[in-house]
């Protein structure tokens, strides 16, 4: 994916994870933030869904790296649930992002069923780990995150990438689903990839992963020389 922001991928390109980093990283905002997540001092986090999905996105129609991204979501997981605690830690990313001049937000994921319901009025059950916040978007391919690994680079994808590869908004019906947040999302996908598709139907399991972190140890094999801390 080493191709300059005006020039599309071609059609046959098929996207895999090292193609799905290269694509994510071509994005300063994301490098900045992946390099930088380990500062947080939290744990099990992960820059999740639209800035990477649409990175990918970017880079398959030949636009900016950052084109159409309005804001970067960051998950992280804490038994703590008070929100003296939350808010601390969100305090503190706003320190260490700073100089990015971008809307971050980042939320923990032990805390998410507190306040879910009275805000979408849905029910929400408790989650264990940050990766399951991932696996209730309400599309499939806003079901991606990185972050870092035990062994470097890691990326969770449980639904895959076919639907990022060919630009499919497709609702993922979790316990959490809801027809008007996928709606908003498909009028959102059309504003920021125009030739995104929308598809009702569940994708072939062939083509998904099934909740699946992968280290990425030998990232230069995907083209770029991250810093020590993110490598």
């Amino acid at each position: 994916m080493e191709r300059s922001g005006a020039e599309p991928l071609n059609k046959i390109t098929v996207v895999n994870q090292p193609e799905f980093v290269s694509a994510v990283l071509k994005n300063p905002v994301n490098r900045e933030i992946v390099t930088r997540l380990q500062s947080l001092k939290v744990s099990d986090a992960w820059l999740v869904s639209g800035a990477l999905f649409q990175s990918a996105w970017n880079a398959i129609s030949g636009r900016a790296p950052d084109y159409g991204i309005k804001d970067y979501d960051i998950f992280y997981f804490d038994r703590d649930l008070s929100w003296e605690a939350e808010d601390a830690i969100i305090r503190r990313a706003s320190q260490v992002f700073s100089d990015l001049g971008q809307r971050i937000e980042i939320r923990n994921q032990g805390r998410v069923h507190l306040w879910f319901q009275e805000r979408f009025g849905a029910s929400y059950s408790p989650l264990s780990c940050a990766t399951q916040g991932i696996d209730r978007f309400l599309m499939t391919c806003a079901q991606v995150g990185i972050g870092h690994g035990t062994d470097g680079l890691a990326v969770y994808a449980p639904s895959g990438f076919a639907d990022i590869e060919d630009m499919i908004i497709r609702p993922n019906r979790t316990s959490n689903f809801q027809a008007s947040g996928t709606t908003k999302r498909r009028q959102d996908g059309k504003e920021i990839g125009p030739n995104s598709q929308y598809c009702p139907r569940e994708p072939s399991k062939s083509l998904a992963q099934t909740h699946v972190t992968l280290d990425l140890r030998r990232i230069g094999e995907i083209g770029h020389n991250l810093p020590d801390s993110v490598a």
